[in-house]
């Protein structure tokens, strides 16, 4: 697993909107694509991917986003991420991130995760 990818889901459990904002520019690439099931399009701009994640925080206060297994190949990474309420996970989603210079230029996300118990 990279770092950025685990700070970039870091800043889904920030509940302070500058940390959030600052984890989530540390993680990205200059130009990248993000989207998942709950997107409805690719996220393609730092504000956008702020308040997207942002949402998250507000609709779910105090939950997190953990990441449970990553691995890679060159670029590419899968990664298995658990989203946590109270430390138990309620949902799982797997994420598909390429990376560029060793920043996330690309994400892509799934719900659900086969085999997964974390």
């Amino acid at each position: 697993m990279t770092d950025m990818i685990q700070t970039f889901f870091d800043a889904w459990g920030t509940a302070d909107a500058a940390q959030r904002r600052d984890l989530i520019a540390a993680a990205m690439a200059d130009q990248f694509v993000y989207a998942d099931p709950r997107t409805g399009a690719d996220i393609t701009t730092l504000d956008g991917l702020d308040a997207y994640v942002g949402q998250f925080t507000a609709n779910a206060p105090g939950w997190t986003a953990k990441v449970v297994q990553s691995d890679g190949h060159r670029y590419n990474h899968r990664t298995i991420v658990a989203f946590c309420e109270n430390g138990a996970a309620r949902q799982h989603g797997t994420y598909v991130a390429g990376l560029q210079d060793g920043k996330i230029a690309r994400l892509v996300g799934f719900v659900g995760a086969e085999g997964i118990t974390a």
